[in-house]
């Protein structure tokens, strides 16, 4: 069989795969890593995501509430601290007080569910790269993942942890985050899809090598990167 003759024949060999679920699984795990290392390719840290202007923002009554499991886990406000371990130099608790102190920056963007809906909305809270440089993170870390109060986990990629518009987020619309939403403390992501967007977080940890357990919806077959 010539060169071109097997190129012809490809696209059919390729959807008789898919019908093999054995295959199946195997071609589509193989397409959602390759679109991953794609968007990480293509993905500048200086290009933000679009802002708006305050006419643009939905009520914030018309701002969906969405959670994986419980909306509102059990949090003990009075004694939450985000705990930060790995490599970093300054690990051990940091109370929301010690985040609020960062420079706050507030911002309009566009928060896109997976599901199918998006809704831009009024977010504030401190750069996520200022928590990063506050507990003396390795500059050369690939990683960070988090945890949270409702059994969530996720981990992002240090350039969009680092990238401006990425928030330790403890306000919307001007007022404190209430539970449904992710109080005390939730990631805003405006490069990402919404299931990267972590809320109720307990810890982040800085790493070069992630967990098993890497991503929730990434474990499910979703893509881990979930770029927009």
């Amino acid at each position: 069989m010539t060169r071109r003759e097997l190129l012809k024949l490809s696209p059919l060999l390729l959807l008789g795969g898919f019908a093999v679920p054995t295959l199946r699984d195997r071609l589509l795990d193989a397409g959602v890593a390759w679109s991953d290392t794609a968007s990480a390719a293509v993905f500048r840290r200086d290009h933000g995501a679009p802002v708006f202007a305050d006419t643009d923002v939905v009520p914030f009554e018309r701002f969906p509430y969405n959670g994986y499991d419980v909306l509102e886990p059990a949090i003990d406000f009075d004694d939450w601290a985000l705990t930060v371990g790995g490599a970093v130099t300054l690990a051990g608790r940091y109370s929301l007080d010690q985040i609020r102190a960062l420079p706050k920056v507030t911002q309009n963007t566009r928060h896109v569910c997976v599901e199918g809906w998006d809704a831009i909305g009024r977010f504030g809270g401190s750069r996520l790269a200022d928590f990063l440089d506050l507990v003396g993170a390795n500059p050369h870390a690939r990683f960070i993942t988090v945890t949270c109060a409702d059994d969530y986990y996720e981990s992002l990629d240090m350039a969009t942890a680092r990238q401006p518009q990425s928030l330790l987020c403890y306000e919307m619309y001007d007022r404190p985050l209430d539970r449904g939403h992710g109080a005390p403390l939730r990631l805003q992501l405006p490069t990402k899809l919404g299931y990267k967007q972590a809320k109720y977080l307990t810890t982040i940890t800085v790493t070069d090598v992630l967990p098993a357990r890497r991503s929730y919806w990434g474990d499910q077959g979703y893509s881990w990167y979930g770029g927009l």
